[in-house]
């Protein structure tokens, strides 16, 4: 049985393990241009991350301004609970930092994923490094 464990913190302590999922996820699976997957919001924001048997296999952060976004999960561990648990972390951590709303730019195959989460599109579809996506919002 499956054993994560989930922690949040800086991108000093959680950089390489979110870099690794999310070049697997965005640059490796989805073609996203490597040289635009890491910003500068990243020594910024806050991250999450899930470990099983000590490697990383998800990710997400929650930028300054409330929006959460590189959301990923490796293949082999999706459809398990660990994006759910990735973006509930995320809301507790803008909750508690005062935030009244959050925002992310959803990748349209993930809308029913978010919205299940009690998010809520606007909008219309917008192209992010060749993928459709969907504003949303979650009012805290």
């Amino acid at each position: 049985m499956l054993q994560p464990q989930l922690s949040i913190g800086n991108w000093e302590t959680h950089g390489k393990d979110a870099t690794t999922v999310r070049f697997a996820v965005f640059v490796a699976e989805q073609g996203v241009c490597a040289e635009h997957e890491l910003d500068a919001l990243d020594p910024q924001s806050l991250h999450a991350v899930i470990r099983i048997h000590h490697e990383p296999v998800a990710t997400g952060r929650l930028c300054p301004d409330g929006r959460i976004g590189r959301m990923a999960v490796l293949a082999q561990f999706r459809n398990q609970g660990l994006g759910r648990s990735i973006i509930t972390a995320l809301i507790n951590s803008a909750r508690v930092k005062g935030y009244e709303t959050v925002i992310l730019h959803a990748q349209c195959h993930a809308l029913g994923f978010y919205e299940k989460q009690g998010f809520v599109a606007t909008g219309a579809v917008f192209d992010e490094e060749g993928i459709a996506h969907r504003h949303m919002h979650k009012m805290l």
